[in-house]
C-alpha cells in the first residue's frame, strides 16, 4: 500500500499540533496505514495520540518537541505501539481507552496502562483540549478530542477515508462496500450496524463535536480533512442526523 510519506517523521498541522504518518498494520488481514497525532499542552507536556511503531529518529525528533507525558489508546485496537513508546519514556502515563485493557490481554500485547480515559478532559490537558467518550455500540467505543487552539477534531475510526490510489486494488471493492472511500470516508458499515441499538447516543456525541465548530479533522486511516470540519461532519454522518 501506498501509504503518506514521507513515514515517521513529524509533521506540523498548526501551532503546537503534529502528525506523525506510519507503515502498515494488519487488522484482521487488512493493511490499515497508521496516524499518530502529537499536542504540545500549555505546560510544555507532549500528548500523544495513537503512537506508531517507534523508531530511533522518531523517538529523538519527539523528545525535541517537549516532554511525552501521555500515551493515549483512543479506542480498543489503537495501542499495538503504546509499549514501545512507553519504554522510551518510562514517565510517561499510559492511557487506556475502554475495552483495551481486555483486548490487549487477549492478543497477548505486553503493555501497562496507568490510567483510564473518562468522560471528562483530565485536568492535565483540559486548558487545551475538549473530550468525549462515544458510547452506542457494545463493539466500538472511541475517546474523542477537541483540540481548542487550532481548531483540530481528533477521530480515530469513527471515519474512515482511504484513498484508492493508496490501497492495493483487491481492498478497493471492501472499502468501497464498507463506505470508507475518499472523498466520502464515513463509519465503516459494520460499526455502523454495531451502532444500531445506540443511534441517539452516536447522535449526541455526533452534535456534540459539531457544536465544538472544527475545522480540521484528523483520522487515523486515510486522507484527513484540513478544512471544512464541519461540513465533513455533517457529510459523514448524514445518515445520522438527518
Amino acid at each position: 500500500m501506498k501509504t503518506y510519506a514521507p513515514l515517521n517523521v513529524v509533521k506540523p498541522v498548526d501551532d503546537n499540533i503534529w502528525i506523525v504518518d506510519g507503515g502498515n498494520i494488519s487488522f484482521y488481514g487488512l493493511p490499515f496505514p497508521t496516524r499518530m497525532t502529537i499536542i504540545r499542552l500549555a505546560n510544555g507536556d507532549l500528548f500523544l495520540h495513537s503512537p506508531v511503531a517507534a523508531t530511533k529518529a522518531l523517538l529523538d525528533d519527539v523528545a525535541k518537541l517537549g516532554r511525552p507525558a501521555h500515551l493515549v489508546s483512543p479506542n480498543w485496537i489503537h495501542y499495538a505501539y503504546i509499549a514501545d513508546w512507553a519504554d522510551a519514556f518510562p514517565d510517561a502515563t499510559c492511557w487506556a481507552s475502554p475495552n483495551v485493557r481486555d483486548r490487549a490481554a487477549k492478543t497477548g500485547t505486553d503493555v501497562t496502562f496507568d490510567r483510564d480515559l473518562g468522560a471528562q478532559a483530565d485536568p492535565a490537558w483540559l486548558e487545551d483540549m475538549e473530550q468525549l467518550i462515544v458510547h452506542g455500540s457494545p463493539a466500538h467505543v472511541e475517546a474523542v478530542f477537541f483540540h481548542k487552539p487550532s481548531r483540530t477534531l481528533i477521530l480515530t475510526d469513527l471515519i474512515e477515508n482511504f484513498e484508492t490510489s493508496k490501497i492495493p486494488i483487491w481492498f478497493r471493492p471492501l472499502a468501497w462496500f464498507a463506505g470508507i472511500l475518499d472523498p466520502n470516508g464515513k463509519m465503516p458499515i459494520d460499526m455502523r450496524l454495531s451502532f444500531s441499538r445506540g443511534r441517539p447516543e452516536l447522535r449526541r456525541a455526533i452534535e456534540t463535536m459539531i457544536s465544538w465548530g472544527p475545522e480540521k479533522i484528523i483520522l487515523a486511516h486515510g486522507r484527513w480533512h484540513e478544512k471544512d470540519g464541519v461540513a465533513e461532519l455533517r457529510r459523514a454522518y448524514r445518515w445520522l442526523l438527518k
